[in-house]
Parts: C-alpha cells; sequence; structure tokens
C-alpha cells in the first residue's frame, strides 16, 4: 500500500474491544490479544494502580515533592509499555511514571525527578527511555529527531512519542508531527485525552471533531481508541508500532479517558469540574472491566488475584522504604553536566559555595 492509499480519516467512535462491563465487542480491524497477553496486561494495571496510590501518600508525607497521578489512565500506561520491543525508544511526560516503570525501570529510580533530587534516576540508553519532560510537548520534537537518526543509522527503531491532549494546543506539537509525516519517519504520536489540560477542558483547546483528525493535515493516519480499555489499547498501538517498523511512517493515536485524581497534589480540581462529573468515570474503571473479562472467562483465579496483589504491595513496599530513606546530596553536582570541560568561573563559584558550607558547619 502506498502513502497515498493509507486511510488518513479516524473513525466515528473510539475502537472497543471489552466496554465497561466485561463484554467483548468484535472489531473487523482489530483482534483482542491472547488471554495470557490480558493477564500480562491486567497485572501491569494492578501494580500501576497501587504505584498511583503509594506515590500520592508519599506526596502527602513530603517524601515526594510533586506526583502527577495517572489514577484511571493505567490502561494507557500498560499498553504504551507492552506495545514496544527491547531496541524501540519510549519518549514520555511527567505524568507517565507508570509506563517508564512498566518497560523496566526500577519504581525508585523513576521517582527521582519528582522528588526533586535529579532531573533523571535512570540511564536513557539502558531502558531506551528518554528522561520524564515537564515542559509540554518538548519530547515529541526529541521523538522525532531520534527517530531521524535512528533511521540514517539503519537501525530498526521505532519511537512512541507520548503526550496529553493539552500538548497539543503547542506549537511543538505541530513541528513534530509535520516533521515526520514528511520525512516518514517511525513515530508513533500517542495523545491521551484525559479531557483536561490541567484545568482547561478539551472544548476550550480544539474544535477539531477528535484530536486524531489533526492526523489528516499533516498526512498521516489518526485513530481513535477507548482508553480505559487496554486491549484495544494494545491492539491500536500494537498496529501503529508494526506499521511504523514496517517502513508506513507515522501514526496519530488518541486515546479518550479520563483523569480522576487532580492534575497534581498542587490543583484543586473541585474549582474546574463537579464530583458527579469525576464519579461518572467510575464505572468505566480499567481494571475493572479487564478483571471481569479475565474472570468470566476462567483467565483470572482467586489464587491469581491474590498473588497479582501481593506483588502490587511488594513494589508499594520498596517504594516506600526507599523513599523514606534521605538521599545523600553532593553540592558539587549543581556544577556538574553544565559543560564538558568546567570553566574557571564555575570553578570559582563551586569554590565559593564550599567555602560557605565550611564556615556554616564550621563549630560555633
Amino acid at each position: 500500500m502506498s502513502r497515498s492509499d493509507v486511510p488518513l480519516l479516524p473513525r466515528d467512535t473510539p475502537v472497543q474491544l471489552i466496554d465497561r462491563d466485561g463484554e467483548l465487542h468484535a472489531d473487523p480491524a482489530f483482534q483482542l490479544p491472547s488471554p495470557d497477553t490480558l493477564r500480562l496486561a491486567y497485572a501491569g494495571l494492578v501494580n500501576g494502580r497501587r504505584i498511583n496510590d503509594q506515590c500520592n501518600a508519599l506526596v502527602r508525607q513530603g517524601r515526594l515533592a510533586v506526583y502527577p497521578s495517572s489514577n484511571g489512565q493505567e490502561a494507557c500506561q500498560i499498553a504504551a509499555a507492552l506495545c514496544l520491543d527491547d531496541g524501540d525508544w519510549l519518549f514520555p511526560t511527567y505524568r507517565d511514571s507508570v509506563t517508564v516503570i512498566t518497560r523496566g525501570v526500577a519504581p525508585a529510580k523513576a521517582m527521582v525527578l519528582l522528588r526533586g533530587d535529579w532531573h533523571s534516576g535512570y540511564n536513557p540508553h539502558e531502558f531506551g527511555i528518554a528522561p520524564q519532560s515537564t515542559p509540554l510537548a518538548t519530547q515529541l520534537l526529541h521523538a522525532v529527531g531520534f527517530a531521524h537518526a535512528a533511521r540514517l543509522h539503519g537501525e530498526d527503531t521505532v519511537v512512541l512519542a507520548m503526550c496529553g491532549d493539552g500538548a497539543t494546543s503547542e506549537g511543538d506539537f505541530h513541528e513534530a508531527l509535520n516533521f515526520a509525516a514528511v520525512f516518514h519517519l517511525p513515530v508513533v504520536f500517542f495523545v491521551q485525552n484525559n479531557e483536561f489540560a490541567i484545568s482547561v477542558p478539551l472544548s476550550r483547546q480544539t474544535a477539531a471533531p477528535s484530536l486524531a483528525h489533526k492526523a489528516v493535515g499533516y498526512g498521516m493516519p489518526g485513530e481513535r481508541v477507548d482508553g480505559n480499555d487496554v486491549a484495544a489499547l494494545l491492539a491500536v498501538l500494537g498496529a501503529a508500532v508494526s506499521r511504523a517498523r514496517s517502513g508506513g511512517g507515522p501514526s496519530l493515536v488518541e486515546a479518550h479517558t479520563y483523569r480522576m485524581l487532580a492534575h497534581t497534589n498542587a490543583d484543586d480540581d473541585t474549582r474546574y469540574r463537579s464530583r458527579e462529573d469525576v464519579a461518572a468515570w467510575v464505572a468505566r474503571d480499567p481494571l475493572t472491566r479487564v478483571r471481569t473479562h479475565l474472570r468470566e472467562t476462567g483467565a483470572l483465579t482467586d489464587a491469581d488475584e491474590v498473588e497479582l496483589a501481593a506483588a502490587a504491595d511488594e513494589i508499594a513496599s520498596e517504594l516506600r522504604y526507599a523513599m523514606n530513606a534521605d538521599p545523600e546530596l553532593d553540592p558539587e553536582q549543581l556544577f556538574a553536566h553544565v559543560f564538558a570541560e568546567r570553566p574557571h568561573t564555575l570553578d570559582a563559584q563551586w569554590e565559593s559555595l564550599r567555602d560557605e558550607i565550611d564556615r556554616t558547619e564550621a563549630p560555633a
């Protein structure tokens, strides 16, 4: 199929394979993942929800500076991690800690940024994960540049670039999609549309029928998917990744989901949405629907659930222990990695700071 033969317009309704009641919906284009894959995804969902709950508690205890929770968006988080191969790369946002952890980063290492200790607690090259990005949409340009470089090197690499609905209002979003489409790069742009850019509703960000429709203007296919249906997400993202790997170029996937908690612990979401609006999404919980399906098909037993809950609690326990330990701080790190060779001006600043520290810590 040539580039011009690829249908660009997304569907009128998002792809859905398992509905909120756990019922299956056959789709002509996307197949239900295997029971083993769904069980693996469910284990990730259980872990993700437990990580979110634990990190929210750590914020209240003063052990994390901030935590942008993905509570309610765990299906997007898990599918994003599972759809990639080992040699692929992920470019996450600040809200994608669960994806980062699911891809292999230790939970305590993933929290280094949000604790305020360092810019990133893991080696990006070890895991194929760029540092989590706090500025909106900047990671999309990095993702496109990385994909371009990988192709020039002849590497079989697909890049998954994550963002939220708010990022689609940024100029970087336009530049990244345009460059990726023009150069036909192996990038999947994954938009988690959780209905709000902090307090700004989607209706005040775009007049397009959907965010996936924006893909048409760049000449790439767009797809809409139920962002609380991990089965549909695995199928849709998997197809987009396969298409990119086979030389089909970039895609834009919009996941329709909902941010169940405030933007961060510094946000009061009662100022811009009602409790009734939030409560309406409880029945669409991503864990409940896949659990119901797995239980009804015999792929998930009581013993399995006990085992999964225990594993999730172990992750939370390790995270608690790590975050309750005071970090060892080295003030000289303030001056590290600024230049390849530190100039004398920074040396002078470090000597001034060290002198002040020595005088402060000297006995009276």
